[in-house]
């Protein structure tokens, strides 16, 4: 069965960080790219950032450009999210999303990527 699980997120004051991990189980993940997202209560699922299969290219929202990073290790088939200088308007769930076209690395529509992990609580606040 083909699984992503999202772990990493928590409570964290204003400024802090955070290191998200996807982590796949029944499928490698060295042939997709692989697509970060959130959504806030009462809001749309939004792209915050990704990459693609073979790590060399990246993308991010405009939101999150200088403060989070995304990175890969795929003998680990494990996909990372470093959120630094978090601000309360990141608190959101936050999911992974893998796309079977590798070679392509883009934050919507959201709807065409083919695989989603159950999502990760980040909460940031004073």
């Amino acid at each position: 069965q083909l699984q992503l699980v999202e772990s990493g997120g928590g409570l964290v004051q204003p400024g802090g960080s955070l290191r998200l991990s996807c982590a796949a189980s029944g499928f490698t993940l060295d042939r997709y790219a692989i697509g970060w997202f959130r959504q806030a209560p009462g809001k749309e699922r939004e792209g915050v950032s990704c990459i693609k299969s073979s790590g060399g290219n990246t993308n991010y929202a405009d939101s999150v450009k200088g403060r989070f990073t995304i990175s890969r290790d795929n003998a680990k088939n494990t996909v990372y999210l470093q959120m630094n200088s978090l601000k309360p308007e990141d608190t959101a769930v936050y999911y992974c999303a893998a796309l079977a076209l590798g070679s392509l690395c883009v934050l919507s529509p959201v709807r065409q990527y083919n695989y989603w992990g159950p999502g990760t609580q980040v909460t940031v606040s004073s």
